[in-house]
């Protein structure tokens, strides 16, 4: 019995991307998240062995092919040793920009299959080879705006350029012009599909992607690369028509889709608008209020704070990027453990974009093995924070900040954020009195109710648990 090398392949794809299904439905929740990863690798296991036996069906019939199965082999090595290594040594805090520049890699990729599929000869005529072009062009496109966009993304979540957005004269218009240019040269290139119009699109795909994300400011970034996630997504679903690779479709369309709704999701709650994310019209610097007076801030110390925490009944902690950098995760789950058992009801307060990545804040507390069912979203902590003793901002600074819901003229106007200033005691957790990473002065510094903790987040967390455990010995 002849074995159809194809079919079997067939059936490894569907099964392949059944549990790429399964993989988004257990990373949806905390508790089944572990078991979501584990059907993300089993699903991507099974998709290489299956492209394995095709590519080495291939090599065996045709003179010459196994120089492309060799290949095949050593780029599968070379990629699994690179990602090996950097998953072995990058921080939680990297993980926002590694996740840009592999956005990027996924962009380049379907510029080039593009590519290859209009520099070899298909054979189609008629209208197939009209489909094939757009195909082909649209790919292009679509992975072009995702590479530069994904690399001006790292450029600013890793610091290598400001995270004050682009403000050209006429973006809005630049944008729309862009795509209207795209729309035109797709009809040209399907009816004359000449080399200098796919160079053409190649250089405006990649100088729109450039200008969309260098348009928009820091505190937007994590609605960015959930987007930039869904533009990847899509650029890989155009490359798997003109490989005509059925896995690569549903793959593509699964994160293109999913992350489009987490952008949809996450631009609600930071009452922003979805059309102008994917246009690159929001996270403009207003100049209201960047020079405003609003008093003196009051310090307080470690040891200060740890009394006002064993004198509460209730304690909320509002994470942010500076837990992240500081790694004070271990040691707030320390504090939280210390003041659980002395009968003080402690939650978490987790906004939206808390850091610079979508459930950033979440995973981290998960490594520290704070409880989930403490661990609340800002919608289900923000009505109980009037009725809160202690506030305890650990390296948040925007998803606080007052000015959002009292500043019309804020760049962070209408954002919804934790309102942790109706509390009845908040301690900031910074290292200095330096605007956040939207670039915004945060009046809740100055309010009457709130004390700054200066210095390093893990070692103010240490010192105020040393505290709780000498007043506990007491």
């Amino acid at each position: 019995m002849t074995v159809d090398v194809g079919q079997i392949a067939g059936a490894a794809y569907i099964v392949a991307a059944l549990l790429f299904i399964l993989s988004l439905a257990g990373l949806s929740k905390h508790e089944t998240s572990r078991r979501g990863v584990a059907y993300g690798i089993a699903g991507m296991a099974i998709a290489l062995a299956a492209t394995l036996g095709l590519v080495a069906a291939d090599a065996w019939s045709t003179p010459g092919g196994s120089l492309g199965m060799v290949l095949l082999v050593v780029a599968i090595l070379v990629g699994a040793a690179i990602g090996l290594w950097r998953a072995r040594v990058v921080e939680m805090t990297g993980m926002p920009e590694l996740i840009a520049l592999l956005h990027s890699f996924v962009g380049l990729a379907a510029v080039l299959v593009g590519w290859n599929g209009a520099l070899s000869d298909t054979g189609l005529v008629g209208t197939l080879a009209d489909i094939h072009h757009a195909e082909v062009f649209i790919g292009v496109f679509i992975g072009g705006v995702t590479f530069t966009g994904s690399i001006v993304a790292f450029l600013k979540l890793s610091a290598r350029i400001s995270s004050t957005p682009l403000m050209l004269p006429g973006k809005n218009a630049l944008n729309l012009g862009a795509l209207i240019v795209f729309v035109v040269l797709t009809v040209w290139y399907v009816i004359t599909p000449e080399l200098w119009l796919l160079i053409a699109v190649t250089l405006l795909a990649l100088a729109l992607g450039w200008h969309l994300v260098a348009s928009i400011g820091g505190g937007d970034m994590p609605v960015v690369v959930s987007m930039l996630n869904s533009y990847s997504g899509w650029a890989a679903a155009a490359a798997g028509f003109l490989l005509d690779n059925d896995l690569l479709i549903v793959t593509g369309a699964l994160v293109g889709s999913s992350g489009a709704y987490l952008s949809y999701i996450m631009c609600r709650a930071m009452n922003r608008s979805f059309l102008s994310v994917i246009a690159g019209g929001f996270g403009i610097e207003a100049p209201s209020g960047a020079d405003a007076e609003y008093g003196e801030h009051r310090e307080i110390d470690a040891e200060t704070a740890a009394d006002m925490l064993s004198g509460a009944s209730s304690v909320v902690i509002t994470p942010g990027y500076g837990m992240a950098v500081a790694q004070a995760q271990h040691g707030v789950a320390d504090l939280v453990h210390r003041l659980r058992e002395r009968g003080v009801n402690v939650r978490f307060g987790i906004h939206p974009v808390a850091g610079r990545l979508p459930g950033h804040m979440n995973v981290l507390l998960a490594e520290a093995k704070v409880p989930y069912d403490i661990v609340l979203s800002m919608d289900e902590i923000n009505d109980d924070l009037s009725a809160t003793d202690v506030v305890l901002v650990i390296g948040a600074n925007d998803t606080v900040n007052p000015a959002a819901a009292e500043d019309p003229g804020s760049p962070i106007a209408g954002m919804p954020v934790l309102r942790v200033w109706e509390a009845q005691n908040v301690i900031v957790f910074k290292r200095s009195m330096a605007s956040g990473y939207a670039g915004v002065q945060n009046p809740l510094f100055y309010r009457e109710n709130a004390q700054m903790l200066f210095g390093d987040a893990k070692d103010k967390v240490d010192e105020i648990v040393m505290h709780l455990a000498q007043v506990s010995q007491q």
